[in-house]
């Protein structure tokens, strides 16, 4: 990984994302995104004892406060029509959304 988001970077990225921003919005962004970089690397750096486990979420509740995995069910929607009324352009029951304008790539 690049220590920088060199300009040549940030342009192709702000390309593929079809961004339009300013110069100054662009120089500001690019300033940001370095920023990030530079402070995960900071924290890269930071040594830990190999006895510490990765981090699953933010505040790590003891068993008896947490809830209860719940089982993974799906359930249909009473909204699906609602939902579809509200929709620009529906083709049997699809959204339909515009095209997105891309190159392929190699």
């Amino acid at each position: 990984m690049p220590n920088e988001i060199t300009p040549e970077l940030f342009n192709h990225l702000v390309e593929l994302a079809a961004l339009e921003l300013t110069p100054d919005e662009a120089e500001y962004l690019r300033r940001e995104l370095n920023n990030q970089l530079t402070a995960i690397h900071t924290l890269e750096q930071i040594p830990l004892d190999e006895s510490v486990q990765p981090a699953t979420h933010g505040v790590p509740y003891p068993p008896e406060r947490r809830a209860p995995i719940r089982e993974d069910a799906t359930r249909p929607s009473t909204e699906a029509d609602a939902i579809l009324e509200q929709a620009p352009a529906v083709d049997e029951r699809y959204v339909v959304v515009p095209e997105i304008p891309h190159e392929e790539l190699e």
